[in-house]
Parts: C-alpha cells; structure tokens; sequence
C-alpha cells in the first residue's frame, strides 16, 4: 500500500469521526438532528440578519436555525435551569421565531426548540397557538401607555430595565 493511499484513509477516518463528533456535540446542545444553518451565538460568526414579519411588525432572531429536510426549526437557548414547564414568555418567543421563519420562507415550522440548561422542550407551532400568538402581538401593538401595567415583582429587573427612567411604575 502506497503512503498517499494510507493517508487519504487516515484523512477519512478523521473526517468520519469529526461527522460523528459533531453530530454527538448537537445532540447534547439540545439541537435536533439536522443540518445547522446558523447560529446567533457564536461571537466569531457574522450576525445573521434579523428576520422581520411585515404583517405584524414583528422581528427578530432566533440563537439556533435547523434544517430538517425542507423544514426550518427554530431553537432558542436559555441559560438557567429549565422549569417544571416552560415559561410562557418563552414559548411565546419560539413560537414568534415559527412565525417569523414562515414568513421568511413560505414554509410553516411543525414546532420549535427552546432549550435551557439540563433539558429541552418542543414548542407545537399549531394553528391555535400561532393564533394566540396574533391575538397577543395586537394586543401589544393596541396597548398605550395607559393600558400597560407592568409586572414589578422582581425589583432587580425592574432597576436593569432600559425603560427605568421614563416609567411612571418604577420601583
């Protein structure tokens, strides 16, 4: 066996084991299987651009895109130690990233990925849920200065919020 034939085989080898290394590295993110398109959360990576619904006026980027297929997965990844269930905010920020993806591509995402620390869940991007989602983005863009009661249960968010000096419910 000649050296350039062992070589090509140890090359590989080596591209073989860093396919499986990686695909094990996603799995344990959290990630679904699937090819990675992007992601948010890499400080080297070139910021991808913000995606943007002019229907609803609604934008923004989720940390992780997931081809599977013909079908993108949007994954959000939260820090802290997953709830029993997840946060509603939360979900209504998976589900705004399906909304966002569908508009973006014409494709509708089955479902989300929003993944905290020790464990992950699958957010159902039904059209019951997209619509309590619509309901929630009018209400919001509805709501005026008047209507809006802000949560001040936790005083060290309320003293980090960047809308602090011009609130008239601040702590």
């Amino acid at each position: 066996m000649s050296i350039g034939l062992i070589i090509a085989l140890l090359l590989m080898l080596f591209a073989l084991f860093l396919l499986w290394q990686g695909r094990r590295e996603q799995q344990r993110a959290g990630l679904p299987l699937g090819r990675l398109l992007y992601t948010d959360l890499h400080p080297l990576q070139p910021t991808e651009r913000v995606l943007f619904d002019p229907q609803t006026g609604l934008s923004g980027k989720p940390d992780y895109v997931v081809q599977q297929g013909n079908v993108l997965i949007p994954v959000e990844v939260k820090t802290r130690e997953a709830p029993l269930q997840p946060y509603l905010g939360h979900i209504y920020q998976v589900l705004a990233y399906c909304l966002l993806i569908e508009s973006h591509t014409g494709h509708r995402p089955p479902y989300g990925i929003l993944r905290y620390r020790n464990r992950t869940f699958a957010v159902d991007y039904t059209p019951q849920a997209e619509q309590t989602l619509r309901d929630l983005l009018a209400e919001m863009q509805n709501a005026t200065p008047r209507t809006l009661v802000r949560s001040h249960d936790d005083a060290a968010r309320c003293a980090r919020c960047g809308y602090r000096a011009h609130c008239d419910q601040r702590l």
